[in-house]
């Protein structure tokens, strides 16, 4: 088996979903907390353990409706180590529904990670990584032993891992939980980087051209209607939602967390920002979740 899950809390609880990311250096934290991240948890990294209570106080008041937070905690936090037990209780006792994660690999194959990437183990000193890898194990058995899920890492590929963490956490009725982030952006600003599909208006009309309109954006209702209700543009939408249709499921079915679509004009105030809009409003009719940001309409 690759992993081992032990007495986890699978009680409904009205307080936050809290999943501890700890282990072994080199086990693959790291992957473990980008993960969750692109999963929907809010994850912050060796947070001083006295202020996690307060920490997640917050993200249960934050207006930003945060339900999942991942907490990465490694040997260089050695009071979460001592209070952990006590720290733990107050959690749950508080309503938050607390699982520890506890990534583990075998000595030969953490020596050779911290080999392959010549980072130095954070006890190694002098001894090098054997002396700091038996150290931390040592420091850690008992975290281990009260460990809710622990995953040996020792045969997984990074992608391995991250489609078993994929599994573990991506929890009931998140199997389709994919975001489309649209973004409008002007092309003699540049395109934007990281999206995964970018589509050209700039064959529509272009409401600058027009003087009642150039001075506002595609939010306005008047350009809107000028861009939105032409022939060309419902024929274009038509293309489009039928090609979203064919490429959402394809990133649902890779488990992919977000779908980000540039949508780009010349200079990004008119004719992308009123597709983009159009767009977000079919696909939330759809179910699908939809976030939508404007780069440069206020350029």
């Amino acid at each position: 088996m690759r992993s081992s899950e032990r007495h986890a809390d699978t009680t409904v609880s009205a307080g936050l979903e809290v999943v501890v990311v700890t282990g072994l250096s080199g086990s693959g934290k790291s992957t473990a907390i980008h993960v969750l991240e692109d999963l929907g948890f809010y994850c912050i990294d060796n947070l001083p353990v006295v202020l996690v209570p307060r920490f997640l106080d917050l993200c249960t008041g934050s207006l930003e409706r945060i339900s999942r937070v991942g907490l990465g905690i490694d040997i260089r936090e050695r009071q979460f180590f001592a209070d952990y037990p006590r720290l733990l209780d107050e959690l749950r006792a508080a309503g938050h529904r607390v699982e520890v994660l506890f990534l583990d690999a075998t000595d030969d194959v953490l020596v050779r990670r911290f080999s392959e990437t010549r980072r130095p183990h954070p006890l190694g000193d002098d001894g090098g990584p054997q002396a700091g890898i038996a150290r931390e194990r040592a420091e850690l058995v008992e975290l281990r032993e009260r460990a809710d899920r622990i995953v040996d890492t020792s045969a997984l590929t990074v992608h391995q891992l991250r489609d078993e963490l994929r599994r573990l956490y991506r929890g009931a009725g998140r199997a389709d939980a994919l975001t489309v982030l649209l973004v409008s952006f002007g092309y003699k600003f540049g395109v934007p980087t990281d999206v995964d599909m970018v589509l050209d208006t700039r064959f529509l009309p272009n409401p600058f051209f027009v003087e009642e309109l150039r001075a506002k954006t595609g939010c306005d209702a008047a350009v809107a209607a000028f861009v939105l209700e032409r022939d060309e543009t419902r024929t274009f939408l038509d293309h489009v939602d039928r090609l979203l249709d064919f490429t959402l499921p394809l990133y649902r079915r890779e488990g992919r967390s977000y779908f980000t679509l540039a949508v780009g004009c010349t200079g990004g105030r008119h004719r992308s920002v009123a597709l983009a809009e159009r767009l977000a409003q079919t696909l939330a009719r759809t179910g699908s979740r939809v976030q939508v940001q404007h780069r440069d309409v206020r350029r």
